[in-house]
């Protein structure tokens, strides 16, 4: 999956559940996000893998 696509998926988890999607911080090759309580870990490459972008989209869909 591509990284801009996850990243619309996870924008699109949070205003359906009314929360905001936030950077925390930019790391060295991953960047963190929080959604509401959770923390989420999203890789800088243009190719994430597909068992990678779902655990993060089933983590979000916890927050």
């Amino acid at each position: 999956m591509k990284r801009r696509a996850l990243l619309k998926e996870l924008q699109k988890i949070a205003k359906d559940k009314g929360l905001a999607l936030t950077l925390v911080r930019h790391g060295g090759n991953h960047d963190v996000y929080e959604l509401g309580s959770v923390r989420l870990i999203v890789a800088r490459h243009s190719d994430i893998p597909e068992p990678t972008a779902n655990g993060t989209i089933r983590e979000a869909k916890k927050a």
